[in-house]
């Protein structure tokens, strides 16, 4: 049997981990970024992202010689392309990296090739994008050349079990690319496979983020609103999650990463009139980081002159490096166009930061409000006895409910959680 040669488009947290998975099974491939530095690192067999056991799984493919790196495609018999779909400033897809990945395969496509579609997009995509550009290699669409869309669904921190273990939808422009493209993805995936049209395919995978996203601007409403009326909205999800039919989601600071900050504006973009809940869901959420400053302004109101707010954690999520479209990030830049703020922040897992304190002792130093924004398993045991001792005013804000409130003001704090308002009633 033939080794199948595979062209990743993208080493991010998605080709990368993509390439080495194949590689491992067996497939000879060639990883393509634009990015010299991921390449000659790739080369050498180290990584130049954040995820658990990737190292070695990318060390053992490239020490195998079936993972190689190159700023440029090679022929292959499939071409995955998995490079970033972000927004613009004004909330549309920017398609410029898929457009040209697209461009740079054609010249190498042969009779027989796959191209399959991983990067997230909106719908009509693969149709009304790709296929004009992949229709300049001369070969017949769907019958030499056999195109489809296959998204990830993995979480980070966990995409290398994700990758085998999920389910995947595969969609294709026509059945016989959906059944190649199933075949291929076969080489490592133990979930099920599930085939379908490639614009159905697209769908899925934003309904999938968006449902999450809506969900999330939900809880963070009630957050507000219970923030109002003097309950506690941690609470009052706890009880009503005890309903055999519903199941609230957490609140916090706001949403973040490639997906869920991302992925329903495709929707809002392709159907702006129809798409109203989805784009006031994507609206309160993109609010949360100014209503935390706005909590914070109330908790240090009696404070004069300068204010120092003291940040631990500012990836998008916990136990990650990953800071795409953090909202802890967009704190930090409301925070920044104040005058009567000083910012410290500590993430054990960010390597530099223009605010980054040397550690926890040190981003508390002066300080007049801990902020809790991100709940690593790091900060479970806060030395807060510590902390307390350097700081001007101790005031603890926690955004994410993950401290005990007894503990916190055991240390000497004044405790803050985010969704808890002062009660009406004495």
């Amino acid at each position: 049997m033939n080794q199948k040669k595979i062209c990743v488009m993208g080493l991010g947290y998605i080709g990368l981990p993509t390439s080495a998975m194949f590689a491992i099974h067996g497939c000879k491939v060639i990883g393509v970024d634009v990015n010299e530095k991921v390449v000659d690192a790739l080369n050498k067999g180290e990584i130049t992202i954040e995820e658990p056991y990737l190292d070695i799984m990318v060390q053992a493919a490239v020490r195998s010689g079936n993972l190689i790196a190159d700023t440029k495609p090679h022929e292959a018999d499939a071409f995955i392309i998995a490079v970033p779909t972000p927004i613009t400033k004004d909330k549309k897809a920017d398609m410029s990296y898929v457009i040209a990945a697209t461009e740079a395969i054609v010249p190498y496509l042969r009779k027989g090739n796959m191209v399959i579609l991983e990067s997230t997009s909106p719908p009509g995509t693969v149709e009304e994008l790709m296929l004009p550009i992949l229709e300049k290699s001369g070969l017949k669409i769907g019958e030499e050349l056999y195109v489809g869309h296959s998204p990830e669904r993995v979480l980070p921190g966990k995409i290398l079990w994700e990758l085998v273990n999920n389910n995947r939808i595969i969609g294709g422009i026509n059945r016989i690319s959906a059944e190649k493209i199933r075949d291929l993805y076969k080489t490592f995936v133990n979930g099920e496979i599930y085939l379908t049209t490639v614009r159905t395919a697209e769908m899925c995978k934003i309904v999938e983020n968006t449902f999450r996203d809506v969900n999330i601007a939900l809880a963070n409403e009630l957050a507000k609103i219970c923030e109002s009326v003097g309950v506690d909205v941690w609470e009052v999800i706890e009880l009503a999650n005890k309903h055999p039919r519903v199941n609230i989601h957490q609140p916090g600071p706001g949403v973040g990463g490639h997906c869920l900050a991302v992925d329903p504006w495709f929707i809002v973009e392709k159907t702006p009139d129809l798409a109203k809940i989805i784009e006031l869901s994507r609206k309160t959420n993109d609010s949360m980081p100014q209503h935390v400053l706005n909590r914070i302004d109330e908790i240090l109101k009696d404070i004069k002159g300068t204010k120092k707010v003291s940040i631990l954690g500012i990836t998008y999520k916990p136990n990650i490096d990953d800071m795409r479209e953090s909202p802890i990030i967009e704190l930090i830049n409301l925070l920044d166009r104040r005058e009567d703020y000083e910012i410290s922040v500590y993430d054990p897992y960010v390597k530099t930061h223009k605010y980054q304190a040397k550690d926890l002792i040190d981003v508390a130093q002066n300080s007049d409000l801990l902020l809790l924004a991100v709940h690593h398993d790091y900060f479970k045991n806060l030395p807060l006895s510590d902390m307390a001792k350097v700081m001007r005013n101790r005031n603890f804000f926690d955004t994410r409910n993950f401290l005990n409130k007894e503990e916190v003001e055991n240390k000497g704090f004044k405790y803050f959680l985010l969704g808890q308002g002062k009660s009406k009633t004495k």
